[in-house]
This record gives C-alpha cells, sequence and structure tokens, in this order.
C-alpha cells in the first residue's frame, strides 16, 4: 500500500511542476501516473550505474555532478513519454530539483514515519 501511496505522491508532484515552470507540460493525470513510473524505474535502475560511472566527476564536484545526473534522467523520461515535456536541459535540471522537493514535502505530510499508512 506505501509503495502505491508513494507513486501516486510523485504523480501529484509531476502534476504540480507546470503550475511552477511553464518550460515543462503533463498532459493529464494518466501522463503523470506513466511518467511517476518510468521514472521510478529509471531511477531505480539506472541512475546507480550512472553514480558510480560518474564517481570520480561526483567527487570534484562535492557531489554536485548528481543534480546533473538526475536532469539528465528526468528529460530522458520526458522524451520517453508521450504527453511530458521538458523544454531543455536548464528546465530539467530545475524541475528534477523542484520535483524532488514536492515529493518529499508531500511524502512527510502524507506518510508516516512509523511505516503504517
Amino acid at each position: 500500500m506505501r509503495l502505491i501511496l508513494t507513486w501516486l505522491i510523485n504523480a501529484a508532484a509531476l502534476l504540480a511542476l507546470p503550475y511552477l515552470m511553464h518550460s515543462v507540460t503533463v498532459t493529464n493525470i494518466g501522463t503523470a501516473l506513466i511518467a511517476a513510473l518510468v521514472l521510478a524505474l529509471v531511477n531505480t535502475l539506472i541512475r546507480p550505474v550512472l553514480v558510480l560511472l560518474t564517481l570520480p566527476v561526483t567527487f570534484l564536484s562535492l557531489g554536485l555532478f548528481v543534480l546533473v545526473i538526475n536532469a539528465l534522467l528526468f528529460w530522458l523520461v520526458a522524451t520517453m513519454v508521450d504527453g511530458f515535456h521538458v523544454a531543455g536541459f536548464w528546465s530539467a535540471f530545475l524541475a528534477a530539483i523542484l520535483y524532488s522537493v514536492i515529493s518529499w514535502a508531500l511524502s512527510t505530510l502524507l506518510l508516516r514515519k512509523d511505516g503504517n499508512s
């Protein structure tokens, strides 16, 4: 149940992005649900490999290169999902940060820490 709630929270965060940034578009709720699912899969499967491969650059940038990886993966998902569009890299950079903040805030408000929802 917690996994489904997290998925819905992430979809809600994606739906909030176009209201904060005009360079991000999400056409409907179904698109947001699919994009949230694809984003979760990409972050689970591809992100760890990229972080490991770019470890020296990440170390030299004091961890800031992880933000670049997040932006690139966010932009990748936008190219994969129809109805979800991000204008460019810098839009993806800011959108990935806002997406993380919004989903963190919603998760903090809606999910209890004891693991029961």
